[in-house]
């Protein structure tokens, strides 16, 4: 038998965006893992596993409980958005540390979040829930334009949209509904004041009420109207981390969460931190695995030792800067022309990562039609010391690497 703790990790992802989570985890625990499908590349970091209907909270809580018959479970965590109430709720009924499903929800759902972050003086973007395209109307004539319509409780920028102009807001309300009826919380719309400033996410590690933040991410969005992220960069030696980290530590006390690896995200209006919302998560997009590359923190390792009960270890063991870009076509459509001039990735080692997710005769769709998921090709990474290099690399490296669509007619 081992003597390792047992961790059960809920909803792994997919190995592209999430498979080095499982990894760090598995570094150091023992892993079980209830998902959606059968394992395939998650069978190395694994001794056991149920598969359930995840969509299910019944059959959730029912694979869970089986895997708790099966094992002494020391904790239990997801890194998946769209898991982290029913997995609050797997942790109670195990009677297991994690932050409650109280606290899950109004993390979960934008609206709550907005008058907590209110209630606590955090600084935030001025809301209104809109039910209808007439009350959309009426909140923007009290917001003022430009403004943001967006999902309450939704991720990955799905259904957000700026609003510039009163004739535009049928079609983005419209957009909003679409994405957020696909939530299976909140199918509710939020109006909301346009934050306008560069934006940023803090990723923080909170142990018994004490919020570190280990690091702050910059975002680079694709072109308005939309809010599509694009790139990302993280540098060990940012002086924009002590400015935010106030303020992120603030909206995570604000959400009664206690303990966590939570990826905040906001805006710099006039150079003050403006709070957009809390992911009670490891960042998506491989920011957790830039992180590390900056670093040397490892957030999933943190992630489990805090659903363990167990202090982090949150010791920079690097100093250095890393950053993504992903891999989007100019035009819808479908994707004819994939590939990296290969002598150049061959003799290039700050080139840490080309990663393809779709392939020839796949269809790229971009928004409005589309969102993330069907829009990215792929993406790639690199590293070095500053961000100033990091921006440079990404830029020598887009110039190596091509994605090409037939539009269709």
């Amino acid at each position: 038998m081992s003597a390792r703790p047992l961790v059960l990790v809920v909803s792994p992802g997919d190995e592209t965006y999430r498979g080095y989570c499982l990894e760090q985890v598995a570094a150091a625990y023992d892993v079980v893992l209830l998902t959606g499908t059968e394992p395939s590349w998650e069978k190395p970091f694994i001794i056991d596993h149920t598969v359930v209907d995840l969509s299910d909270p019944a059959a959730l809580l029912a694979g869970g409980r089986a895997l708790a018959e099966r094992h002494d479970l020391a904790g239990v965590v997801t890194w998946d958005e769209w898991h982290l109430v029913p997995t609050a709720r797997l942790a109670r009924a195990l009677g297991l540390p994690l932050p409650s499903v109280e606290v899950m929800r109004a993390c979960r759902n934008k609206a709550t979040a907005r008058t907590l972050f209110a209630r606590h003086g955090v600084p935030s973007a001025a809301s209104m829930r809109a039910r209808t395209l007439l009350e959309a109307g009426l909140a923007t004539m009290t917001l003022g334009l430009p403004a943001v319509i967006k999902p309450a409780a939704f991720a990955g920028s799905i259904g957000v949209i700026r609003v510039d102009q009163p004739e535009e807001l049928p079609a983005a309300f419209a957009f909003a509904s679409a994405g957020a009826s696909r939530s299976r919380e909140d199918t509710g719309v939020l109006v909301e004041e346009y934050l306008d400033g560069p934006e940023v996410s803090v990723e923080c590690v909170t142990h018994r009420g004490a919020t570190t933040a280990v690091a702050v991410t910059r975002k680079h969005l694709g072109p308005a109207p939309y809010f599509d992220e694009t790139g990302h960069t993280v540098d060990a030696a940012d002086p924009l981390l002590a400015q935010v980290a106030p303020a992120a530590a603030a909206a995570v006390k604000a959400l009664g969460i206690t303990d966590g690896v939570q990826h905040v995200e906001l805006r710099l209006v006039d150079g003050r931190p403006r709070l957009i919302e809390v992911n009670a998560r490891i960042g998506g997009d491989m920011i957790g695995h830039l992180v590390r590359l900056a670093t040397g923190i490892d957030l999933p390792r943190a992630a489990a030792d805090l659903v363990c009960g167990r202090a982090p270890d949150l010791t920079p063991t690097r100093s250095g800067a890393a950053g993504i870009r992903m891999l989007y076509p100019d035009t819808s459509g479908t994707l004819t022309a994939r590939h990296i001039n290969q002598p150049f990735a061959a003799h290039t080692p700050w080139l840490r990562q080309v990663q393809w997710i779709r392939e020839i005769g796949d269809q790229l769709l971009l928004p409005p039609e589309g969102d993330l998921f069907t829009a990215r090709a792929g993406f790639y990474i690199v590293t070095g010391r500053i961000t100033a290099e990091i921006t440079e690399r990404l830029d020598l490296a887009a110039d190596e690497i091509t994605v090409t669509t037939r539009a269709h007619r």
